[in-house]
């Protein structure tokens, strides 16, 4: 199998795997009391799966007199966004055009996708298919999910609400092959966890990225700066 095909393979599995969460939020939407209209114009617009649950989470809560703070919840929550832009940017490259196509699709699985590929071409090839692949699917899912919600039930029942986690961890793993990353993780995980409780949604994770932040900013548990500047030199450092 060649590296290509191999990228489009990683890609339509993430593709399936968060295009069925889909349904979930087709679902959940309907039934926080949007119509079908409404659920499809939110995927299709917002287009960033947190921030719509968040969204729907808070307005089913407090109906229409949560709106201000439901908007507030989700926008929290796409912040993140803005920072896999900045990533995102020079891999994407071109003008101002075909970047502001790009972010649409700058979402956690595109990222993720890209950047765990190490070709430049590859990173833009998982990139593009898995941004719009899960654009295409999310948007025809959510229209099922808000068709079928009353005939499906509780979406967690088809544990549908694990579809998205099991991608990333699928993205995950096999990048944990350095010790620096496998701290990272687990500290993340155990800081959004602790903080989950107390913090309104989306903030957490905020948190957590600190951590990644901070081990990176200082190297810890990673490789010496001369070895990392020794390899990328090539053969003609050490002549």
């Amino acid at each position: 199998m060649t590296a290509e095909r191999e990228v489009w393979r990683e890609s339509l599995g993430v593709v399936l795997a968060t295009s069925a969460y889909g349904i979930s939020f087709g679902a959940l939407a309907v039934a926080s009391g949007l119509d079908v209209w409404q659920t499809c114009v939110l995927s299709l617009l917002m287009f960033t799966g947190g921030s719509q649950f968040a969204f729907v989470g808070v307005f089913t809560a407090g109906g229409v007199a949560a709106l201000p703070s439901a908007i507030a919840s989700a926008a929290l929550l796409g912040v993140r966004n803005v920072a896999y832009g900045m990533r995102m940017s020079p891999i994407v490259g071109g003008g101002p055009v075909r970047k502001a196509a790009a972010a649409h699709f700058t979402i956690d699985e595109s990222t993720a996708v890209a950047i765990s590929q190490r070709d430049p071409r590859l990173r833009q090839v998982g990139f593009w298919v898995t941004g719009i692949g899960i654009f295409v699917g999310w948007n025809i899912t959510t229209l099922v999910g808000a068709l079928v919600g009353d005939v499906l039930g509780d979406p967690k029942a088809w544990g549908l609400d694990a579809a998205a986690a099991a991608a990333f961890l699928a993205l995950l793993w096999p990048r944990l092959r350095q010790r620096q990353a496998v701290v990272v993780g687990i500290a993340a995980a155990v800081v959004a966890a602790a903080f989950t409780p107390m913090l309104m949604p989306g903030l957490p994770v905020l948190v957590a990225a600190v951590v990644a932040i901070a081990v990176g900013w200082f190297n810890w548990m990673g490789r010496p700066a001369t070895s990392v500047e020794t390899t990328d030199a090539g053969p003609e450092a050490t002549s």
